[in-house]
């Protein structure tokens, strides 16, 4: 198998929201951007926003959603300042195998910066 890209498809029920928040508050670039689905650059791979999906006033529980969109960044306290000047949440845990920022999406899904 010659794998030319990988990405993640994540299904909203809130599409416009979601897209908003992933492209702006996020910082996402959108490649490409359609009425019920759009692809986002992801770490050289690729998130595409579709809908159809089911959204949760809160965190989702790893039944309702097994998978974390995952940032491993380079500089982690200026991506934590960074999204906190654009109005995004960051809850910071420090465990001894490291430290990530918890955010949840508009539709309770889980995101995390890791060091």
């Amino acid at each position: 198998m010659n794998i030319n890209e990988t990405g993640i498809i994540l299904f909203c029920e809130n599409y416009n929201v979601v897209l908003k928040f992933y492209s702006e508050k996020l910082g996402l670039h959108v490649r490409k951007k359609g009425e019920h689905l759009s692809v986002l650059d992801f770490g050289g791979s690729y998130l595409m926003l579709e809908d159809k999906g089911v959204a949760s006033i809160k965190e989702k529980t790893r039944a309702e959603n097994p998978t974390v969109i995952r940032f491993n960044v380079n500089n982690f306290e200026e991506a934590v300042s960074e999204l906190k000047q654009r109005g995004v949440f960051v809850d910071v845990k420090k465990h001894d195998w490291g430290t990530i920022g918890v955010i949840i999406d508009p539709e309770g899904n889980r995101i995390e910066l890791k060091d």
